[in-house]
């Protein structure tokens, strides 16, 4: 965004628009104030570019995806500004409003297929511009400010807030759903998590709450996503329809009718607009903080939009956070950037005192903690089949800098952490592969694929089978990397054992290119794989590369044939994370193809 000098209308003082609150805000202003033409600094200034040209005539045309819920305030703010006549340089600014899912924008904009029809996005969490980016593939963004906010609450139908103490007892994320789903008291609903930010969030509060707690934290938050699982809705707009709709004992006795879901503020805001006594809700604030949903407005493939496209949207983007705007959005429930709302706007969406609804939002989750919640999700809502393929080659006997262990040592007990992160239900095994490594073969197994849950010969579970199994690697002296056989066997044979119902798939971690000079060639390996690869029974190649000597563009361009992909990780402590993104990636890439 720093080729564009600042847009007409956009004082230098700031006046006509709120303070600047984001990190962002201090980069993009820097940027703007670059390389000014000027001819276009002086009319930008002192506004003494022509109007005498029509709107229909002169106006610069721009479409923007916006998130659904808050769309009907972003169309009203562009309403009006087509109305006053809003100008950047002297040409009138004329914005189209999209409403599509904040997921659906970011998976397309991952692909990276299709250039897009629209300049800017307006999605409801920041968290989706880390989806967006993708592989490598993505369609470039250039984020700004954030616009409004909402927090992530608890909503109940009155009856069931009632039984919880509601609006006096006050609740931890984690005892705040533990009450609602003990014994069955509360059906309690939510929006998926891989396609709802507010899903995501309260999923991921519900766990940093569980771990404070202290004992056995991933069990009961894999235990309250696999209850939530159970009365899951694809999104927001659907988990709102699964309310009772009124307080008559035919609606909350239906046992199809949740009697509380994780909501924004705002969302209840609109429901109760338009609802009356049993069917209005009220909401639960857990004191440990909520999280907010951010709203950044975000530029979409800049550097292929004209000077009057990029200068246009970004005057949009200022029009958004001026006080006429901020009074719009107030209207439509949402809240202030920094979380901030008045009495009335949380009345209305169902808090009350002494609810913390007034409290300091909930510090935002880190990108890595948000993809291991969602690869837990992923996991908990379908069993996982994977089997894991480690490189075994001389190579991974290197010591990893700063940390005084090999390659191998690192992986194994990267390997050990994410072993945890499943569940009994899901299935796992090992194969190692080096050239030569038994007879002519690149591979061998040594540890069948099975239920983690099942009992091992000999005592024990596959589990514990598995993590000794993880344990007792070691690098093959001498041994070169294998890759394209062994990639190809692991393939067939996990197809050849598909199980329905559950996310099969295969998971490569390698420090090197393939050394197999005798080996299938890999536009050979790629050109079997895409003949082979079945939709109807998918088993995406998640591959690894570990280390600088890896080449991430190769395994990609291997995995992608497949519906997987590649990642890159410098240290292989990095593995137990990249496997649960990788999990999450394919599984969502699968149901996304489904549709």
């Amino acid at each position: 965004m720093g080729r564009h000098s600042l847009p007409d209308g956009y004082t230098a003082d700031g006046s006509g628009h709120r303070p600047p609150r984001r990190r962002r805000t201090v980069v993009i202003a820097t940027l703007l104030v670059l390389a000014v033409a000027g001819g276009t600094a002086v009319a930008a200034q002192g506004g003494l570019l022509s109007f005498s040209k029509s709107c229909a005539e002169s106006a610069v045309h721009l479409s923007m995806m916006t998130s659904p819920d808050i769309a009907p305030a972003v169309q009203a703010v562009a309403d009006q500004a087509r109305k006053d006549d809003l100008r950047s340089d002297g040409r009138c600014v004329d914005v189209k409003v999209v409403a599509r899912d904040s997921y659906k924008v970011a998976d397309a904009l991952a692909s990276g297929t299709r250039t897009p029809d629209y300049q800017m996005w307006l999605p409801d969490s920041d968290l989706w511009l880390s989806r967006a980016k993708g592989n490598g593939d993505a369609i470039p963004l250039s984020p700004g400010d954030s616009v409004a906010s909402s927090p992530v609450t608890l909503a109940m139908v009155p009856a069931a807030a009632k039984s919880l103490g509601w609006p006096k007892k006050k609740y931890s994320w984690a005892e705040l759903t533990a009450a609602a789903m003990e014994s069955d008291k509360v059906r309690l609903g939510a929006a998926d998590p891989a396609r709802s930010a507010t899903g995501l969030l309260a999923l991921s509060s519900i766990g940093a709450s569980s771990e404070k707690q202290g004992g056995d934290s991933d069990t009961r938050v894999a235990a309250t996503a696999k209850l939530l699982a159970q009365r899951m809705s694809d999104g927001d707009t659907q988990v709102l329809e699964t309310l009772a709709q009124d307080g008559s004992g035919a609606e909350e006795g239906n046992p199809s009718r949740n009697q509380a879901v994780l909501l924004s503020e705002q969302a209840a805001f609109a429901h109760n607009a338009e609802s009356t006594g049993g069917g209005r809700l009220d909401l639960f604030y857990p004191e440990d903080g909520t999280p907010l949903l951010n709203y950044p407005f975000t530029l979409v493939n800049e550097k292929n939009q004209t000077t009057d496209e990029s200068r246009a949207a970004l005057r949009f983007m200022t029009l958004l956070s001026e006080d006429s705007s901020q009074r719009t959005l107030a209207e439509h429930g949402f809240r202030t950037v920094d979380g901030t709302a008045g009495d009335k706007l949380v009345a209305a969406a169902g808090g009350k005192s002494p609810q913390p609804y007034a409290t300091s939002p909930a510090d935002a989750p880190s990108d890595e903690s948000l993809q291991e919640t969602l690869g837990m999700w992923t996991i908990t809502v379908q069993s996982a089949r994977l089997t894991t393929v480690v490189d075994a080659s001389g190579s991974m006997a290197t010591i990893v800098p700063g940390r005084n262990q090999s390659r191998m040592d690192v992986t194994k007990a990267s390997l050990i952490q994410a072993l945890n992160q499943f569940t009994p239900n899901d299935e796992i095994g090992l194969w190692e592969f080096a050239t030569t490594l038994d007879g002519d073969k690149d591979y061998r197994r040594l540890v069948a694929t099975g239920r983690l849950g099942d009992p091992a010969k000999g005592g024990g579970t596959h589990r514990e089978k598995l993590a000794a199994a993880f344990a007792a690697l070691q690098p093959v002296p001498n041994g070169a990397t294998g890759l394209y056989d062994t990639a190809l066997a692991a393939y067939k044979e996990a197809q050849r054992t598909y199980v329905k119902g559950k996310f099969n798939a295969v998971v490569i971690l390698t420090d090197g290119s393939n050394q197999d000079e005798h080996s299938i060639t890999r536009s050979a390996l790629i050109a079997e794989l895409k003949a082979i690869a079945d939709p109807e029974r998918p088993v995406p190649l998640l591959a690894i590369a570990v280390g600088p000597e890896a080449d991430r563009e190769e395994v990609n361009e291997i995995a992608k044939v497949t519906g997987g992909g590649g990642y890159q990780v410098s240290d292989p402590a990095e593995i137990q994370a990249v496997i649960l993104q990788a999990v999450m990636t394919a599984g969502q890439s699968g149901r996304a193809a489904e549709e």
